[in-house]
């Protein structure tokens, strides 16, 4: 019982962090036909502002947690304004392009101007420990991340729902042109869009750090790749897909890493692809897609 909790609480915070930025993802895509690859980037941009914070400043955990995400926040809606809204119009190719000549550019940034090594970051002891809950000790880090995933999907459910700039993101993401023509506001949906894309790169940036422990240039780089492979697997530019694909994704590894013999941990990632792919075949428009028909 002991080593299933563990392994349970393991694939809900892995997998929260995955439904995180896969959900900025499919935001964005839902609204703009735009797959956001510069996206990982974003956590890393979130990652040095960490290493600042802790390692410069030595602010409390709380400011360094909020001066992570400000900063990923502001990346995200100057990253729409600079980038990607000159090209707003232009085919799903130019904006693929642009959001990798932005991805390249920044880790080249990154490397020039802070450090091609990885730097440690290193947050309160705390983080590190591990509680008895029922007998089960589980760790805090994990505990944490979990409770972090559920308010902010909480939290958007919530603004998506209940607000009037929510309920426009959502009309925009079923049909973009007609929400303009009703007088809906572009730029505002739009910024908005990467706005909380940002906000919740920002608290998985803080997630990632807290277990990881350290940033580098290349830093977002294998979680957006999964975080992609999880909104393909939900359903690309369905929100709730992107969501349990995360959580779907997360599990699979977790159990995968947990059960396979020693010998055959190097081909996890292979059985979790495989996974995804064998779904895929059943549903090719993913779990939670819609199915479109083409002429």
């Amino acid at each position: 019982m002991d080593i299933f909790a563990q392994q349970l609480v393991n694939a809900l915070s892995l997998g929260g962090i995955y439904a995180l930025l896969a959900l900025g993802l499919a935001m964005v895509f839902s609204i703009m036909g735009l797959v956001n690859f510069a996206h990982g980037d974003l956590m890393t941009i979130g990652g040095y502002a960490i290493w600042f914070g802790a390692m410069v400043l030595g602010a409390p955990l709380i400011v360094v947690a909020l001066l992570g995400i400000f900063a990923v926040v502001l990346g995200s809606v100057l990253m729409e304004r600079i980038a990607f809204r000159p090209v707003r119009g232009a085919s799903g190719t130019t904006m693929l392009l642009t959001s990798f000549a932005v991805s390249i550019v920044l880790q080249v940034l990154f490397q020039i101007f802070i450090s091609a090594r990885p730097m440690g970051i290193q947050l309160p002891a705390q983080l590190s420990e591990t509680l008895n809950l029922f007998g089960v000790r589980l760790g805090v880090i994990q505990l944490t991340a979990i409770v972090v995933v559920a308010v902010a999907l909480v939290s958007i459910i919530y603004f998506l729902r209940r607000t009037t700039l929510g309920i426009g993101m959502r009309a925009a993401a079923q049909d973009f042109p007609v929400a303009r023509l009703m007088g809906i506001n572009a730029n505002r949906i739009v910024s908005t869009a990467f706005a909380i894309s940002g906000l919740l790169a920002g608290l998985a940036a803080f997630l990632w750090i807290a277990q990881r422990g350290s940033v580098d240039p290349t830093m977002g780089l294998f979680p957006v790749i999964k975080a992609f492979i999880a909104a393909v697997l939900g359903g690309l530019g369905s929100l709730p897909g992107a969501v349990l694909g995360g959580f779907i994704l997360g599990a699979a590894e977790v159990l995968f890493r947990s059960q396979l013999p020693e010998s055959m941990l190097p081909f996890a990632d292979a059985f979790t692809l495989t996974m995804v792919l064998v779904i895929l075949m059943v549903r090719p428009q993913g779990l939670l897609g819609k199915v479109t028909e083409r002429a």
